[in-house]
């Protein structure tokens, strides 16, 4: 018999079937709610202080109450994990069911937490690289808080996968902000640049790692704007996420990005990626 998967909501565990909530939840009905997502390899939780850093940031923003302590929230993910595999944990916290549809914030309710873990599904074209194209941010602009409200993000990469390519890259008043789904790195003249955080952008854990990476092994960098019209000289482009990690990108608008192959400094960062990785299980931590 094939065992059912096991989620975790409202302080039980419990088949994904059997997991319902309210049809009055303001997650449900207004996109009311926070989520986050961290990474999990060989049953260790990839930088668990920094998503909780920004979870936490993105619930005061969005004026949600904390249902548990850091210590709570780490108890709750482990049983949920199986360390023989690579896998990521999803979870969110809306505001919790109303007696009403109000959009104003109900008194008295409990926040709804619901999380999973799933495996992280191998991109096998991420030696080859992927095409990309720019769209229009038409965005809110508290980009910053991790948001299940994504309606946004869904249209533009919509546009992504029906023009054949892989992701969308933002652009806002002529500069790049992020991805659809991830953050953006370019090699212009020799230095990684990765636009600097703002309320219009969703500051990945995997992003501050390149950073922390870069500078550790002398590779030049910098958090600066990038136009688009900069963005189209580059000789490597990249996408960066949990769940993706760093996704080189050889095509963008239809046009060869430097030579159209994956690029030396790519390889370079990924190479040094796994090992952290690698070293950061073995770490326990």
């Amino acid at each position: 018999m094939i065992k059912s998967k096991q989620v975790f909501l409202n302080g039980a565990y419990l088949p994904v079937e059997n997991a319902t909530v309210s049809v009055m939840d303001r997650g449900f009905l207004f996109g009311d709610g926070i989520y986050e997502v961290i990474p999990v390899y060989c049953g260790s939780l990839f930088r668990f202080d920094a998503h909780l850093d920004r979870l936490e940031n993105s619930l005061k923003l969005a004026r949600i109450d904390n249902p548990y302590s850091r210590d709570e929230w780490r108890d709750i993910m482990l049983p949920l994990i199986d360390a023989t595999k690579d896998q990521y944990i999803y979870f969110q916290v809306t505001r919790g069911a109303a007696e009403k549809r109000d959009h104003a914030f109900p008194a008295g309710v409990k926040p709804t937490v619901f999380m999973m873990c799933n495996d992280i599904a191998p991109f096998d074209d991420k030696e080859l690289g992927v095409k990309a194209i720019s769209v229009d941010d038409n965005r809110w602009s508290l980009c910053n808080i991790k948001a299940i409200t994504l309606l946004g993000n869904i249209l533009l990469r919509q546009q992504a996968v029906e023009n054949d390519c892989a992701e969308a890259i933002l652009v806002r008043e002529g500069y790049v902000t992020e991805g659809s789904a991830s953050n953006v790195f370019a090699v212009i003249d020799g230095v990684l640049i990765t636009p600097p955080k703002s309320n219009f952008i969703l500051a990945g854990i995997t992003r501050d790692v390149i950073l922390e990476l870069a500078d550790a092994h002398n590779i030049p960098y910098a958090q600066d704007i990038i136009s688009l019209d900069a963005l189209k000289t580059a000789s490597e482009i990249w996408f960066a996420s949990s769940t993706r990690e760093i996704l080189p990108v050889i095509e963008l608008d239809g046009l060869p990005v430097a030579n159209g192959k994956v690029g030396r400094l790519w390889h370079t960062m990924n190479d040094l990626l796994q090992a952290y990785k690698s070293s950061y299980a073995a770490s326990g931590k």
